[in-house]
């Protein structure tokens, strides 16, 4: 059983900045792609960045494009998302997920098969 451990989140300002943290159990982590989402109340959870295997490629959804940033460390285990210039509504609980094997899409919930329990980000204007 994969478990996924997110953290760093926390209560900030507008235009401050943020790095989450997430955690795998399994060694074959670097094995997979990853990606982050976020859900804000009310709202479906949203696709945010994703980030191969390697960490040779990253994507990101538009509204974060140039102010977050996805790596990884296989090392440890551990992906990164560090977010710069954070808005209000950036504010959502963020989950990293590990990608599914074999699927050609990345920004569905349903490419991912193991997620994190989720860290909360608050962005105060």
């Amino acid at each position: 059983q994969v478990q996924l451990v997110e953290s760093g989140g926390g209560l900030v300002q507008a235009g401050d900045s943020l790095r989450l943290s997430c955690a795998a159990s399994e060694r074959s982590f670097s094995g997979y792609g990853m990606g982050w989402f976020r859900q804000a109340p009310g709202k479906e959870r949203e696709f945010v960045a994703h980030i191969t295997w390697s960490g040779r490629s990253t994507y990101y959804a538009d509204s974060v494009k140039g102010r977050f940033t996805i790596s990884r460390d296989n090392a440890k285990n551990t992906v990164y998302l560090q977010m710069a210039n954070l808005k209000p509504e950036d504010t959502a609980v963020y989950y990293c997920a590990r990608r599914k094997g074999f699927v050609t899409s990345f920004s569905y919930t349903r490419d991912y098969d193991y997620w994190g329990q989720g860290t909360q980000v608050t962005v105060s204007s």
